[in-house]
Order: C-alpha cells, then structure tokens, then sequence
C-alpha cells in the first residue's frame, strides 16, 4: 500500500493496489499545475483517508478536458484524486513511500521546454500516447 500527502498534510490518501504505471507529462498545462510525473491508478484503489474538504478542483477552460483537484491549504497539486474517471492521475511527488516504479513513457514532447532534458529510455509521444 502507499501513501500520499499535500504538503501540508491536511490531505492524506492511500493507494491499496500497485499503480498500472507511471508517466511524465511535458505539456505546460502540467508543469504549471506540478504534477507532470504522475502514477496512473484505478479510482476504487484511491482512498482518502483524510481533509476531502481541503480538496480542491480547478474547472479548466472550455477544450480541454482534465480538472486538476489541489490542497486549499497549502496548495499542492493532487491530480485528479477526486476524479470519477476510471484510471486517475496521481502526482509522483504526492506519495509519501519509495516508489517501485519508473517511469514508463513521455508524453507532449512537442511542449517539452528546452531546458528539459529527458534523461530515461522510456517511449516518447508528441501528444497523447493514443495520438501516436
């Protein structure tokens, strides 16, 4: 089992099963809301153990499709922890343990910032790796 936290620790969450993997995100939509590695998880393997009413969600702009839910506290960036999609986003730097995976692909290579450098083997994909 993992566990997760804001900054704060006002929000604390459990995942209760492996991840189904992990990924990086270079679109800026992610490096702005920090949460550009994250861990793909099935919703019902995410508990929130404690502060859901800490959580909160950003509504994006018409166009695109993920809210991203953050600690009203402290304002970390929690992914979609909220989320009532299947599989849900769940920033890499929220979990509290060592993590047991690596990452798995790349994606929005194309909004990479040049300053970046991706330094692993895994898959690289323009946009979304459906797109690809």
């Amino acid at each position: 089992m993992m566990k997760g936290s804001c900054c704060c620790k006002s929000v604390c969450f459990e995942i209760t099963e492996q991840p189904e993997m992990m990924g990086t995100c270079h679109c800026t939509r992610c490096r702005k809301s920090g949460a550009s590695t994250f861990l793909l998880v099935k919703k019902e393997f995410i508990k929130i153990k404690k502060g859901y009413d800490f959580i909160s969600t950003y509504h994006p702009e018409e166009g695109y499709k993920y809210r991203r839910n953050f600690c009203k506290k402290c304002g970390s960036a929690l992914g979609e922890i909220i989320s009532n999609e299947k599989m849900v986003p769940v920033p890499a730097n929220t979990i509290d343990n060592e993590l047991r995976l690596s990452n798995n692909f790349h994606e929005f290579v194309s909004e990479k910032p040049k300053w970046y450098e991706i330094c692993d083997d895994a898959k690289q994909f323009l946009g979304h790796p459906t797109e690809d």
